[in-house]
C-alpha cells in the first residue's frame, strides 16, 4: 500500500482527473488480493443545487456522477450505507447473504441479486474536517477478509489526499457557477478578479421583470412569494441557458441576461437565440399558470428588453466586495424598452438593433419616449407572442 499512497500523493492528487484516481485505487487494491467488483467514493461538497458527487468503479467502466439536494430525501439516501456512516462516524460491515426483505436498504437487495457476497463502507476525512463516504462490494464467495479491509482503510489518507483537491476545486467552480453565470464565473475562474478589470464585447442583452410583483408581495404569503418568484426564475433562467445565453444577476424581481457574440460572428445568431428564449420564457410561463389556475393562484406575466450592442463585461465594487456584471448604454436601453411592455401590450420588445439582425421575426410597434434618451427611439415586438 505504500506505493498506492506514494501516487495518490503525488501523480493522483496533481492530475485533477477523479476517474483516473479511482480507476487507479481499485485495479491496484485489486492487484494487491482484494476482490472489489465495484467501489463507490462519494464526495459532499458545498452547493446550494448539489450536495455530492462522486465516482463510481466497476471493471468494465468508471463514472462520474452529481447527487441533488431533492435525492437526500428519497429512499435511495434514507436508510443507505451513506447515511448510516456518516451518521454514526464509523465504518459498516455488511453480507449480503441472508437479507431481510423488510428492513435492509433496496441497494443492499439490488447488489446482492447481482452476485454480490459482501458490503463494506467507510469514511474519507479531508483536512478541513469534512467526512465523506465511500462504498466496496465484492463477489467473492468468501466475502471482504480482515486483511481485505485492513488493507482498504490502510490506503483510504492517500485517496483522501488524491480527492479532496479535486472537491475543493468542483466546489469553488460549483458555487461560481450557480452565483454568476457560466460566462463570469469562467472569467473569474481565470483571474479576473481585479476591480475595475473589464473586458469590452458585443453582446444582446435580455432583461426581465416580473409583472405585479409589488401587488403580489402585499396581497400573498410570503411562501406564496418565494414560490412565485422560484418559478419565474426557473422558467426564465432554463429558456436563456437552452438558447446558449448567460444570466448574470437577480435584481429583485428582475433578471439581467447576455448573449455574447465573439470577435467576428454575426449577430444575427446571437439576436436569434434571444429571440427563442423569449418564446421559450413565455411558453414556460403559460405552462405554469395552468397549474396556478388549477390551484386558485394568480397567474403571472412577465415583460421582456431585448437591446443589442457593445457592453462592459467586468468586475466593479469596493476593495473588499466586489460584483461581476454588465454595464453600458445597450444596457440601460434594455431595461428602459422592457419598461414599454406595460403600455405597448406587447410582451417582448427589442430595440432596431435587434429587428434589423432578425427581420423575420420582429415587426415595428411604433415610436416611443424612453427616459433619458432625448429623441423617441422606435421598439419592435416578437411576432407570435402575447400576453
Amino acid at each position: 500500500m505504500d506505493e498506492l499512497s506514494r501516487w495518490m500523493m503525488t501523480e493522483g492528487r496533481c492530475c485533477g482527473d477523479p476517474v483516473k484516481v479511482v480507476s487507479h485505487f481499485c485495479t491496484t487494491l485489486i492487484a494487491a488480493g482484494v476482490p472489489l467488483w465495484r467501489a463507490n467514493i462519494g464526495q459532499r461538497f458545498a452547493n446550494p443545487l448539489l450536495i455530492a458527487w462522486g465516482v463510481v468503479w466497476t471493471p468494465e467502466s468508471t463514472e462520474s456522477y452529481d447527487v441533488t439536494h431533492d435525492v437526500m430525501l428519497t429512499d435511495s439516501y434514507v436508510g443507505s450505507s451513506f447515511e448510516y456512516i456518516l451518521a454514526h462516524r464509523r465504518p459498516l460491515h455488511k453480507s449480503l447473504r441472508g437479507l431481510d426483505p423488510e428492513a435492509d436498504h433496496v441497494s443492499y437487495h439490488e447488489f446482492a441479486e447481482a452476485g454480490g457476497t459482501d458490503y463494506y463502507a467507510t469514511l474519507l476525512y479531508y483536512g478541513d474536517g469534512s467526512m465523506h463516504g465511500c462504498t466496496f462490494v465484492t463477489q467473492s464467495e468468501s466475502g471482504f477478509t480482515a486483511e481485505n479491509l485492513a488493507m482498504i482503510e490502510a490506503a483510504l489518507p492517500g485517496l483522501s489526499c488524491a480527492l479532496e483537491p479535486v472537491t475543493m476545486r468542483k466546489s469553488s467552480r460549483s458555487l461560481l457557477r450557480t452565483y454568476l453565470g457560466d460566462g463570469p464565473s469562467d472569467a473569474v475562474w481565470n483571474g479576473s478578479i481585479k476591480r475595475g478589470e473589464r473586458t469590452a464585447l458585443d453582446a444582446v442583452v435580455m432583461f426581465t421583470d416580473l409583472r405585479g410583483f409589488t401587488a403580489l408581495s402585499d396581497s400573498a404569503g410570503e411562501e406564496d412569494v418565494f414560490d412565485a418568484l422560484n418559478t419565474y426564475f426557473d422558467v426564465v433562467v432554463q429558456a436563456v441557458e437552452d438558447a446558449g445565453g448567460d444570466v448574470l444577476k437577480f435584481m429583485g424581481d428582475g433578471i439581467l441576461s447576455i448573449f455574447p457574440a465573439a470577435d467576428g460572428t454575426d449577430r444575427a445568431d446571437q439576436c436569434r437565440q434571444a429571440a427563442q428564449a423569449a418564446h421559450t420564457a413565455l411558453a414556460g410561463l403559460a405552462a405554469v399558470n395552468t397549474v396556478r389556475a388549477e390551484t386558485g393562484k394568480p397567474p403571472l406575466a412577465i415583460g421582456i428588453g431585448l437591446n443589442a450592442g457593445r457592453v462592459s463585461y467586468g468586475n466593479i465594487g469596493s476593495p473588499g466586495r466586489l460584483d461581476f456584471t454588465v454595464l453600458g448604454a445597450a444596457v440601460n436601453l434594455a431595461s428602459r424598452i422592457e419598461g414599454l411592455t406595460k403600455s405597448t401590450g406587447h410582451p417582448v420588445l427589442a430595440s432596431a438593433s435587434v429587428a434589423a439582425a432578425a427581420p423575420d421575426l420582429f415587426a415595428s410597434c411604433g415610436r416611443h419616449n424612453v427616459r433619458g434618451v432625448s429623441a423617441p427611439v422606435e421598439v419592435f415586438f416578437l411576432r407570435g407572442s402575447a400576453m
